[in-house]
């Protein structure tokens, strides 16, 4: 385990659309892996990444960003992905990973790690919830395209001051 460098992008990339192609989201992934590199490795890094190694080959990362909660008012962490490749599954890697963020939010006085799952994602509801996170049911995730938010902007008016 290890964090990633620059070097790493195409092969996390690579990681990423096996993901999304398990997600059943593959039409979904349409970045790119020098945009990840400088998301990640650029004067103005967003993302962290960590990667996993077995016989020098990347075959598992996560990749998270920081949060804040106003109502703690403590930063946190939201791990965007996880994800091992099948072939590496059940050796312990996952955990691993996850264990490596954890430590992180505690190192920097996090209020909390969180994550979302695929509702049907059985296995990696089951493998979450045997370490303790909980689901929770009553908040709903809200997200805006570019063209959602263009169309909100263009169509709305705030009102005059």
């Amino acid at each position: 385990m290890r964090e990633a460098t620059r070097a790493d992008a195409p092969r996390v990339w690579d990681l990423i659309l096996e993901l999304a192609d398990y997600e059943k989201l593959a039409h979904l992934a349409t970045g790119s892996a020098e945009a990840l590199a400088e998301h990640a490795f650029g004067p103005r890094p967003v993302v962290e990444i960590l990667v996993a190694e077995t016989a020098g080959a990347v075959v598992g990362y996560t990749l998270f960003f920081p949060t804040y909660s106003t109502f703690l008012t403590r930063p946190g962490i939201w791990m965007e992905d996880l994800y091992v490749t099948p072939s590496h599954r059940g050796r312990g890697i996952g955990k691993a990973l996850l264990f490596a963020v954890a430590e992180r939010a505690l190192a920097r006085g996090c209020g909390r790690l969180e994550w979302s799952v695929l509702d049907w994602n059985a296995p990696s509801i089951a493998f979450y919830e045997s370490l303790g996170a909980k689901r929770l049911t009553e908040w709903q995730i809200c997200r805006m395209t570019p063209a959602s938010i263009e169309s909100m902007l263009g169509s709305s008016s705030l009102g005059s001051p």
